[in-house]
């Protein structure tokens, strides 16, 4: 039996953690992307917004007179008066029309639903890989490192269905946004996806029988794992 297997488990499963932790902090964060309308007027309030999977927030600032040839609304980072709602077809009885009319709800229901399947197949696999720690029941790392792959396969998904619903919500002619920028929860859920996959793949690896090391040696003569 390979002596080190342990230890790389061990080490590939706490990187696993961290994509795990990063999709969490992805899915339950509204900061996917940026929206800022076009300022006619300086010196008055506009309304940038934020959203992510559940929520669509909104603020207002007041924008001083630039000497700046940007148009854009923010950054949003600036101080202001905050809003934050679920989107109407999560929540019926809230209303999100200025995220409603530039985009179509499809998009981000499939999104969320992607989302949802990326974060029960990372729990699967971590339940599998805490068993087999406390079993000594190693075969359980094989089906934990493929639930580990496809978690990091749907979150990649969801966030090309998030960067699409943008694309469209920005070329649609009934828009007020003229600037967009993704932010730190959609590069949560990139890396988030490096990390679950690469890993995956790891493990299922590490998982995987000890192959003979001599030409001479076949699989049977090979020491067995216990």
């Amino acid at each position: 039996m390979d002596e080190s297997k342990p230890l790389k488990v061990r080490l590939t499963f706490l990187v696993i953690l961290v994509g795990i932790s990063l999709l969490f902090a992805a899915v339950v964060t509204d900061h996917w992307a940026v929206l800022s309308p076009k300022v006619e007027n300086y010196n008055s309030t506009c309304e940038a917004a934020h959203f992510g999977l559940w929520r669509l927030c909104t603020k207002r600032i007041f924008m001083h007179n630039q000497d700046s040839k940007e148009k854009a609304c923010g950054p949003i980072s600036l101080p202001g008066e905050h809003n934050c709602s679920y989107f109407k077809h999560f929540t019926p009885g809230q209303s999100s029309e200025i995220f409603e009319v530039t985009t179509q709800k499809e998009y981000s229901i499939s999104a969320a639903a992607i989302a949802i399947f990326s974060v029960g197949f990372a729990i699967i696999g971590t339940i599998c890989v805490l068993l087999s720690f406390r079993k000594k029941r190693d075969y359980l790392l094989k089906p934990a490192s493929m639930f580990y792959t496809f978690a990091g396969l749907c979150i990649i998904i969801s966030v090309e269905v998030m960067r699409q619903s943008v694309k469209r919500m920005i070329d649609s002619k009934e828009t007020l946004w003229i600037e967009y920028s993704y932010s730190w929860s959609f590069a949560c859920a990139c890396a988030s996806f490096v990390l679950l996959f690469i890993c995956g793949i790891a493990l299922l690896l590490i998982a995987l029988p000890r192959f003979p090391q001599n030409p001479w040696e076949t699989c049977m003569d090979a020491e067995p794992e216990h």
